[in-house]
């Protein structure tokens, strides 16, 4: 059971526009995981990993690396697990974008002339999480606070107990 966030949330919390986020949907840049639009008057329901994704091309985009290498990025950051995620750090120089999980390859990196900057991760991770703290989602469509942080509370809250 995982919260999802309609579309105007996951906007919210990635920092984008709702037109940025249909086009990306559309493009299969980033799908929504748990619920996809079948049709006029369906919902996309996006999940944390999304919202997640979402905000690293946001910054990518924002860095001026091309929609091609973020693409590239987005298809091998989906192939992580979720705990390796958080200690990813991407750095990149405008044309490339490359993937450190330490402090040593990031100065690796640094010293052969080529990083530039780099996005940690685990720290918008932690933002994303933030704002979805104060932001609502659902649950099999049923409204969820998003200060329910725990499987036991979340489960407790479905069955109206």
């Amino acid at each position: 059971m995982e919260i999802g966030y309609r579309g105007a949330t996951a906007c919210s919390a990635a920092g984008i526009s709702y037109r940025q986020l249909d086009y990306w949907a559309r493009t299969g840049l980033v799908e929504p995981s748990i619920r996809t639009a079948s049709g006029s008057g369906t919902q996309r329901l996006y999940g944390f990993r999304d919202i997640l994704v979402l905000k690293v091309v946001k910054r990518l985009l924002d860095a001026g690396v091309s929609l091609q290498n973020i693409r590239t990025a987005v298809d091998h950051l989906r192939s992580r697990g979720v705990t390796e995620l958080e200690r990813i750090t991407l750095m990149s120089d405008g044309a490339s974008i490359y993937e450190c999980a330490n402090a040593d390859e990031i100065i690796d990196l640094l010293q052969g002339g080529q990083g530039v900057f780099g996005i940690a991760v685990g720290k918008v991770w932690h933002e994303v999480e933030g704002s979805l703290s104060v932001l609502q989602g659902e649950v099999n469509g049923q409204p969820m606070s998003g200060q329910v942080k725990d499987e036991l509370s979340l489960r407790r809250k479905v069955k109206g107990a």
